[in-house]
């Protein structure tokens, strides 16, 4: 497990060096050790040490945690459980925990009701959707946008909005940030943590 987790570190070094577009000289010179150290400890020639990683962290623009994070695959795949609520079915397909508090979620809107211009929804931040079949009626402030499959709309969820079907059932692929998350997936979360809460007793 111990040698496991110093190849994972290693291969971290070595991949935030490159993704960097930094020699070895380059990064050796940032964190004040020789070149041929480094190069020993990204091949595993040389253990690497803990005042050695700290250098290379800082110089890396990370932090000794996620260099030194233990790889597992715990929580990789996630198993969405659908939602139901008022014409729309959704599927979270991101964990609670996200960096950035980025969430992605599948939805399946049916026609439902007709859209209330008077009453459309708003909150801060942006949403961003691709059409993965059907054709979305997206109602923007005092527009009408149709956006077919294949294509993608993105707008600040400030301006007065409503995403619904037009002519049959659609199915889109949505990313938001924390505001919008917590406007259209808040409920959602709830009700799976308690799902799963009731599964775990």
């Amino acid at each position: 497990m111990e040698q496991e987790l110093d190849d994972v570190v290693r291969q971290r070094i070595r991949g935030l060096r490159l993704a960097k577009g930094w020699t070895l000289d380059s990064l050796a010179s940032r964190c004040e050790m020789s070149p041929s150290t480094l190069s020993r400890i990204e091949t595993g020639g040389r253990r690497v040490a803990l005042d050695q990683i700290v250098a290379i962290a800082r110089a890396l623009g990370t932090s000794v945690d996620q260099l030194v994070e233990p790889a597992s695959d715990e929580d990789v795949v996630i198993r969405p459980q659908p939602h139901d609520s008022e014409g729309v079915t959704v599927w979270p397909l991101s964990g609670s925990d996200t960096p950035g508090g980025v969430s992605v979620a599948k939805m399946r809107i049916v026609p439902g009701a007709p859209v209330d211009p008077k009453n459309l929804g708003v909150h801060p931040g942006r949403e961003w959707f691709t059409v993965l079949s059907g054709t979305v009626e997206l109602w923007l402030g005092d527009r009408v946008i149709l956006v077919p499959a294949g294509q993608a709309a993105e707008f600040a969820t400030m301006i007065p909005h409503a995403i619904r079907a037009r002519d049959g059932a659609v199915e889109i692929l949505s990313i938001f940030d924390h505001d919008g998350e917590r406007a259209h997936l808040g409920p959602v979360r709830q009700a799976w943590s308690t799902k799963r809460g009731h599964a775990a007793k």
